[in-house]
């Protein structure tokens, strides 16, 4: 199994960052993307990626902060993915929910990383909350120039999923399907999505599963307990564990173009 979205550049891992990765490999965690989610932390994400066996990292602008977008953010881009643990542009996309950046600045800076994916043939790796429709507006011009394309912490409807799938999105899947009180409609459309489409993912150190018992006592998640994660969607999907962990593995180095 492999945690396809990782933010080990979070303060909250400050003072443990090496025994997080460690316990992460000791459960069975085979690799790590570390999300890369403005240019500090991309930057941050590569430096931490080139440290650690079997990690890797994304390099990109999160709509949060798309109001720092300039011309100078591109160059920057540039220079990472010229590092080989950079195998993904993103985290971009969408975010209406609260819109810490503006409608048009969020805009601007996805689709100038789409732009810059599509020039290098790298994949993204997205986010979209409230803004679906105009999320694929902005999208659907660039799905044939890119190689592939992750919609990371997919929480969407089942339409919006189907969606995403018909454009041969991923969808990567989160602790958020073990909450009881917000999950149940994402658990619900667990076997919507191909197994060949399904990644797997913690958003560590957010989204702590509910469902876990005990429950860790600084209620942070960890790498480490992807396997819980995808325990319970193989449940929900009724298939084998170690099955799909194999089907989410290929799916990883088919997608990132990686070996581990």
């Amino acid at each position: 199994m492999f945690d396809i979205g990782l933010n080990l550049t979070s303060p909250q891992f400050a003072n443990d960052r090496d025994d997080v990765v460690g316990r992460a490999f000791t459960a069975g965690v085979k690799g790590l993307l570390l999300t890369g989610t403005n240019l500090h932390e991309s930057e941050q994400a590569q430096a931490l990626a080139k440290g650690y066996a079997r990690c890797w990292s994304t390099a990109g602008v999160h709509p949060h902060d798309s109001s720092q977008w300039t011309h100078e953010s591109a160059e920057t881009l540039y220079k990472l993915t010229k590092f080989e643990e950079v195998v993904a542009i993103g985290e971009c996309g969408l975010d209406f929910n609260r819109n810490f950046s503006t409608p048009v600045e969020q805009e601007a800076a996805f689709t100038a990383q789409l732009a810059i994916a599509a020039e290098l043939e790298m994949p993204v790796f997205m986010h979209c909350r409230d803004a679906h429709e105009r999320f694929l507006t902005l999208l659907d011009p660039w799905l044939d120039k890119l190689p592939g394309a992750v919609l990371h912490c997919f929480t969407g409807s089942r339409q919006e999923a189907v969606d995403c799938l018909n454009r041969g999105l991923y969808l990567g899947i989160t602790g958020w399907v073990c909450d009881e009180r917000r999950g149940l409609e994402l658990r619900e459309l667990l076997p919507v999505i191909p197994a060949d489409r399904l990644l797997v993912e913690t958003d560590a150190p957010y989204l702590l599963p509910r469902d876990m018992k005990p429950k860790p006592a600084s209620r942070r998640n960890e790498p480490a307990y992807l396997g819980h994660i995808i325990e319970r969607i193989a449940h929900w999907r009724g298939e084998d564990r170690q099955w799909l962990d194999a089907q989410t593995d290929e799916n990883v180095r088919r997608l990132f173009g990686i070996t581990f």
